[in-house]
């Protein structure tokens, strides 16, 4: 597995100044593919609500009177004198990594050895203004591809995977001979593990033993020149099978391979629609937040079938 972060780098590829990764797989041609593949005109959202306050800190105003607000006085007169319309507000605090909230990761967000994607030092990231390198706003146009569902837990005829059970390229293979899908290069590959079903009937999920990508997939993500993987896990089987690193999932995409990564999915509806519809492919759209400087972003992405 250590011999990935050579054989499977993508250091230079697109340039030494490239902070996109495999992004860089998804061309014009590709996004008019992924528009070809709605066919039916129905959305779902990939993404877990945000639940409030177990996940996010929030702090509402409301003005019922807008017009009774201190400092009103100091506004123009068509603002005091309108004494019909109100306003809330809130302020919002979210910390998106980890095991619950849909995220995505942008490169900068693992260091190996010191160094993160493209062979830049992680000093690049600093406390008070961030990433100055391969933060989430190397996207801030947005990802927009085709995606891909295997569906795993329905390959193996099993409601879900039980946590630490890994999932490898046969297994991928498999779904896409089932599924009459074939993923091609610059697709997103959405893994279901059928975590998602389990947070809905038994609540959040906690600890760290998942079910999750094993790291042999690496090289079949990199042969079919993958854009984007995600799962309903937070990538990474768990334990990864690999005492020594923790993992080896987020390292190696992130790092060597600059393969950028959609934690924490809810695929169910997902599932749902591609198995009443009959179709595995879909139009995928992930617009993350330009926040300056931050290594991923909470992000609701929506899959047209």
């Amino acid at each position: 597995m250590l011999g990935y972060f050579d054989t499977l780098s993508n250091w230079g590829r697109w340039g030494d100044d490239d902070e996109l990764g495999t992004l860089n797989h998804i061309t014009d041609a590709v996004r008019l593919a992924a528009a070809r593949a709605v066919r039916h005109g129905r959305s779902v959202s990939c993404a877990w609500e945000v639940a409030v306050p177990d996940e996010m800190e929030r702090s509402t105003t409301t003005c019922p009177c807008a017009a009774d607000m201190p400092g009103a006085e100091h506004m123009p007169a068509g603002f005091r004198n309108d004494r019909r319309w109100g306003f809330s507000s809130e302020r919002v605090g979210i910390t998106f990594h980890g095991n619950t909230i849909t995220h995505l990761d942008s490169p900068c967000h693992i260091f190996w050895d010191g160094a993160t994607y493209n062979g830049r030092s992680h000093s690049l990231v600093d406390a008070a203004t961030g990433s100055a390198w391969a933060a989430v706003t190397a996207a801030a146009n947005g990802i927009v591809t085709r995606g891909v569902l295997l569906d795993v837990a329905r390959v193996r005829d099993v409601p879900w995977l039980e946590p630490g059970q890994g999932v490898f390229p046969e297994d991928l293979e498999e779904a896409e001979r089932r599924q009459g899908v074939r993923v091609r290069s610059g697709d997103a590959v959405l893994l279901r593990t059928g975590c998602g079903r389990v947070r809905h009937e038994g609540g959040a999920a906690g600890g760290f033993t998942q079910a999750g990508w094993h790291a042999s997939c690496l090289p079949w993500l990199h042969e079919r020149q993958v854009a984007l993987i995600g799962a309903d896990t937070p990538q990474d089987v768990q334990p990864s099978g690999y005492e020594d690193v923790l993992m080896p999932v987020h390292a190696v995409s992130l790092v060597a391979m600059g393969l950028w990564l959609l934690d924490n999915c809810d695929l169910e509806a997902c599932a749902t629609a591609a198995a009443e519809l009959g179709q595995w492919d879909f139009q995928l759209a992930v617009a993350p937040v330009r926040f300056a400087g931050t290594s991923g972003s909470p992000v609701n992405p929506i899959a047209t079938f």
